[in-house]
């Protein structure tokens, strides 16, 4: 009788166990947007205020309703989202170079003692650098085309992923690199199975911090270089500056602080799965 109960228990324990699984996900969702949301509500009551204050004129500084209003009716257009895609592919060409550059990069500055003392700061250098100083040159090599927005993105990013992968390999604990020769790890086989892995942390940081140089790099870049009249969110910008249309320009902006944002919240999702299956975070 008792064995007959058992997978009736068992079933009623995981339908009992579903809900509350769901009520915990939802709490633990509720309390990563909940902050967010806030802070949203903040800075469009600052941005009211201001707008209330008459510091600038309505048509230059319009105000949080008509510029949502703006973006409503640029959502409706396919035009908008050939622009976004435009720039989405320009963002995304340049940050894969910059990765296969960058882990590269890193990956030999980690490994050769010469280069680290020949490169090894000059990697700092170039992350320091301002990414419209690159321009000048960019467009010297590539004149006015998509290769010379995609050589700035490159080399905006790939230092600062080149410097994330390096600096998790110098903060790889010593006990770790003990404990992998002790089991019989060496040379490659011990930098491919322990001190790769126990950068990981750093160096999913370095892709993070990568792409906000990317992305930056790739709105100075479209409003510089303007490719076959292509109608990227850069160019629109840039048009929306020269016609004074300030309604347009915010919602622009708009749109590439959420894209920017988005992608950001992707890669802390990444970063914080690793740092929780490596012990680093509750």
């Amino acid at each position: 009788m008792a064995a007959e109960l058992l997978p009736d228990l068992e079933q009623l324990e995981t339908a009992e166990s579903v809900p509350v699984r769901g009520r915990a996900l939802a709490v633990r969702a509720w309390g990563a947007t909940w902050p967010k949301l806030a802070a949203a509500a903040l800075g469009l009551l600052a941005w009211q205020l201001v707008v209330w204050s008459g510091w600038r004129p309505d048509y230059v500084l319009p105000g949080p309703l008509p510029v949502f209003q703006r973006l409503g009716e640029d959502l409706r257009q396919l035009d908008f989202y050939a622009g976004v895609g435009i720039t989405l592919r320009r963002a995304l060409e340049g940050y894969l170079l910059a990765v296969a550059l960058g882990s590269v990069l890193g990956l030999l500055v980690a490994r050769v003692a010469v280069l680290r003392k020949a490169v090894g700061s000059a990697i700092l250098g170039l992350q320091s650098m301002p990414s419209i100083a690159w321009f000048p040159l960019a467009i010297l090599l590539f004149q006015l085309s998509e290769g010379a927005i995609i050589f700035v993105v490159l080399l905006g990013a790939a230092p600062a992923i080149a410097g994330g992968l390096l600096s998790g390999v110098d903060h790889v604990p010593p006990l770790l690199v003990r404990v992998g020769r002790t089991m019989g790890a060496s040379g490659l086989t011990l930098f491919r199975h322990v001190i790769l892995p126990a950068s990981l942390p750093a160096f999913v940081g370095g892709l993070k911090q990568g792409w906000a140089f990317a992305w930056r790099s790739l709105m100075a870049g479209e409003l510089l270089v303007i490719v076959n009249h292509q109608q990227s969110l850069g160019q629109r910008l840039q048009f929306a500056r020269d016609l004074s249309d300030a309604e347009q320009l915010l919602a622009l902006m708009l749109v590439v602080l959420v894209i920017g944002i988005a992608v950001d919240s992707l890669f802390g999702a990444l970063d914080g799965g690793i740092r929780r299956r490596w012990g680093l975070q509750p």
